[in-house]
C-alpha cells in the first residue's frame, strides 16, 4: 500500500487468498481464516437449500390437506422436523459467525488471521461431522421429534434416527464453542495499536457478545442431548415420565440454551445492520456506545428469560410473572439499536443498493417480530397463543426475517471483498423485493391463523383456515423464487462479474483498505487505525474506480473521538 496526496492507494496483489495456493488439498488443510469462512459459507448455503426444500414440501402439503395423499402424516412430521433442525443448527446459528465472521473479523482488526487457526479449521470439520450425523439419521429412517427434541417424543421414537442427530447436535456444540473462544481471544489479543474497544466496528462488538453466549450457553445443550442419548440408549429414566423422569426438566435445560441461542442468531445480524446502515447512508453511526453496550446487554438478558417458553408447563405463578417482566426488559436494548439506526439514516446520503435494501427490510421485519413478541410475553394472551401459528410467525420474523435477511445483506455487502467481483445490482434489487414480499405473504397470514386458534405442526386443519394457508404457501413460492434468482446472479458473478475495486461502497473500516479479494496475509504491514465510521474522509478515486481514504482526515477524526 502506497500513499498519494495523503490517500492510500491499494496496489495490485498478484496472488490473493484464492490463488495463493492451488489444489483441493490446499483448501482441505488450509489455516487461512478467509478460506475457512468461504467453506463455511458454501456448506451453510447448501444446508439452507435442503432446509428450504423441506419447508416448501410442508407448505405444499398444507395447500390442499387430505386432497392429494402424496405425503403421509409421518412424512410430514419428518419434513418439518428436518426443516427446523437444519435451519436452526446448520444454517442460522453458524451462518454469520462462522461464515462472514470468520472471513471479516481478522481483516476488520487489521490482523493476519484469527488467534488459533488450527482450532478454526477443527471447528469447521466438527460442523461437517455434525451435519453428517444429521444426514445419517435421515438415511436411518429420519426423526419426527420436532427441532426441540422434546420428551417423550425423543425417547419413544426409533433410536436409529434419533440418536445420530442428537450426537450430531452435541458435536455441533463443540464447533460453536471453539469458534466463540477463537473470536474472543482474537478480539482481545490481536487488535492493532490505536484500536481501542470504542474504535472497533460494531460488527465486532456483536460477534464478541455472541461468542460470550456461545461459550456460556452451549455446554448446557451439550449436557442435555448427552443425557437424552444415555436415556434413549440405556433406558435410564431422566426425562421420560414412563421411567420416572421429568419432562419439564428437559424443557428447562433446553430453553436455558435455546433462548440465548436466539441471540446467537440475531446479535451478529444486528452487527451487520449497523455496518450496512452506516456505510450505505454515508453517515457516522449515531450513538456508537449505546449500540455497543446494547449488544452486551442483550447477551446478559438472554440468560434470564428462558422461562417464558414454559408459561403453560405448570411452573409457579410467581416464576411466570418474573419471567414475563424480564422478557419485556429485553425490548429495551433492542429498541436502542433500532432508534439509533433510524437516527443514523436521518439526513444521510442513502444509496438504495442491494445491501441497503436488505438492511431496510431487516428493520421492518425485526420491528414486526419484536412487537408480536409482546403478546407472547403477556401471561393472559400467551395462554391462548401458545403452540399456535402465531408463535411460528413470530419466530420466523425474528429468526428468518431478521437473522437470515441480515446474513444475506451482509453477504451482498462483503461479496465484492470476498471474491473480487461485482454482482448484478438490478437483479439483486428484484430478488430482494421478491424475498420481502414473499416472506410477508408467508408469515404475516400466520399471525391471523394463530390468533384464530390454528395449532402449529398439524397435518390437517378446518376449512375456515384454508384461505390463509393458500396465501402463505403462495408467498413461500415467491420467496423461493427470490432466493433462486439470488443464487443465479451471485454464481454468475463468479464467472462473468465485473472486477470489484478495493472499496466499492465507500466504507471506512480496515477491511476496505486491502485489495479485493484480500491477499493471503491481509495486510503487508499493520494498518493505521482511524475512525471506522468517518465517511467524510472517504473520497472517490477515478483511477481505482472505487473509494480511497484520506489518511490524515481519517486519523484526525479518530483522535478527536468524533461520534464516540
Amino acid at each position: 500500500m502506497t500513499t498519494l496526496d495523503s490517500r492510500p492507494v491499494v496496489t495490485e496483489v498478484k496472488d490473493n487468498y484464492l490463488t495463493f495456493t492451488r489444489g483441493l488439498l490446499s483448501w482441505i488443510f488450509t489455516l487461512d481464516h478467509k478460506r475457512i469462512g468461504v467453506m463455511y459459507l458454501f456448506a451453510v448455503l447448501g444446508s439452507f437449500f435442503v432446509g428450504g426444500v423441506m419447508a416448501l414440501l410442508v407448505r405444499t402439503k398444507l395447500l390442499f390437506p387430505g386432497k392429494v395423499e402424496w405425503m403421509t402424516a409421518d412424512e410430514y412430521n419428518k419434513a418439518f422436523t428436518l426443516h427446523g433442525a437444519i435451519m436452526v443448527f446448520l444454517v442460522i446459528i453458524p451462518s454469520i459467525p462462522a461464515a462472514l465472521g470468520n472471513f471479516v473479523l481478522p481483516i476488520m482488526l487489521g490482523a493476519k488471521d484469527v488467534a488459533f487457526p488450527r482450532m478454526n479449521l477443527f471447528s469447521f470439520y466438527l460442523w461437517v461431522v455434525g451435519a453428517a450425523c444429521a444426514v445419517y439419521s435421515l438415511m436411518a429412517g429420519g426423526f419426527d421429534t420436532g427441532w426441540t427434541f422434546y420428551t417423550p417424543y425423543s425417547t419413544q421414537y426409533g433410536a436409529g434416527g434419533t440418536i445420530p442427530v442428537l450426537v450430531g447436535v452435541f458435536i455441533l456444540g463443540f464447533s460453536s464453542i471453539f469458534t466463540g473462544v477463537n473470536f474472543i481471544v482474537t478480539i482481545h489479543k490481536l487488535r492493532p495499536p490505536g484500536m481501542t474497544w470504542f474504535r472497533m466496528p460494531l460488527f465486532l462488538w456483536a460477534l464478541y457478545a455472541t461468542a460470550l453466549i456461545q461459550i456460556l450457553a452451549t455446554p448446557v445443550l451439550g449436557i442435555t442431548v448427552a443425557l437424552l442419548v444415555i436415556e434413549r440408549a440405556f433406558n435410564i429414566g431422566i426425562f421420560d415420565p414412563s421411567m420416572g423422569g421429568d419432562p419439564v426438566l428437559f424443557q428447562h435445560f433446553f430453553w436455558f440454551y435455546s433462548h440465548p441461542a436466539v441471540y446467537i442468531m440475531i446479535l451478529p445480524g444486528m452487527g451487520i445492520i449497523s455496518e450496512l446502515i452506516a456505510v450505505h447512508s454515508h453517515r457516522h453511526i449515531f450513538g456508537y456506545r449505546f449500540i455497543a453496550f446494547s449488544s452486551v446487554a442483550i447477551a446478559i438478558f438472554s440468560f434470564l428469560v428462558w422461562g417464558h417458553h414454559m408459561f403453560t408447563s405448570g411452573q409457579s405463578p410467581l416464576m411466570n410473572v418474573l419471567f414475563s417482566a424480564i422478557t419485556f426488559s429485553v425490548a429495551i436494548p433492542s429498541a436502542v439499536k433500532v432508534f439509533n439506526w433510524l437516527a443514523t439514516l436521518y439526513k444521510g446520503s442513502i444509496a438504495f443498493n442491494t445491501p441497503m435494501l436488505y438492511a431496510l427490510s431487516f428493520m421492518f421485519l425485526f420491528t414486526i417480530g419484536g412487537l408480536t413478541g409482546i403478546p407472547l410475553a403477556v401471561l393472559s394472551t400467551d395462554i391462548h397463543l401458545h403452540d399456535t401459528y402465531f408463535v411460528v410467525a413470530h419466530f420466523h420474523y425474528v429468526m428468518m426475517g431478521s437473522a437470515l435477511i441480515a446474513m444475506i445483506g451482509g453477504l451482498h455487502h462483503w461479496w465484492p471483498k470476498m471474491f473480487g467481483v461485482m454482482y448484478n445490482e438490478f437483479w439483486g434489487k428484484i430478488a430482494c423485493g421478491l424475498v420481502f414480499v414473499g416472506f410477508n405473504m408467508t408469515f404475516f397470514t400466520q399471525f391471523m391463523l394463530g390468533s384464530q386458534g390454528m395449532p402449529r405442526r398439524y397435518y390437517m386443519y378446518q376449512p375456515e383456515f384454508q384461505i390463509y394457508h393458500h396465501i402463505s404457501t403462495g408467498g413461500s413460492y415467491i420467496m423461493a423464487l427470490g432466493f433462486l434468482i439470488t443464487a443465479i446472479y451471485l454464481i454468475h458473478s463468479l464467472f462473468a462479474g465485473k472486477k470489484a475495486p478495493a472499496n466499492p461502497w465507500g466504507g471506512a473500516s480496515l477491511e476496505w483498505q486491502c485489495t479485493s479479494p484480500p491477499p493471503h496475509d491481509n495486510f503487508a504491514t499493520t494498518p493505521r487505525v482511524g475512525d471506522c465510521y468517518d465517511f467524510s474522509a472517504v473520497r472517490w478515486d477515478e483511477k481505482q474506480q472505487g473509494y480511497v481514504i484520506d489518511t490524515e482526515a481519517h486519523l484526525a477524526a479518530a483522535s478527536s473521538g468524533k461520534g464516540h
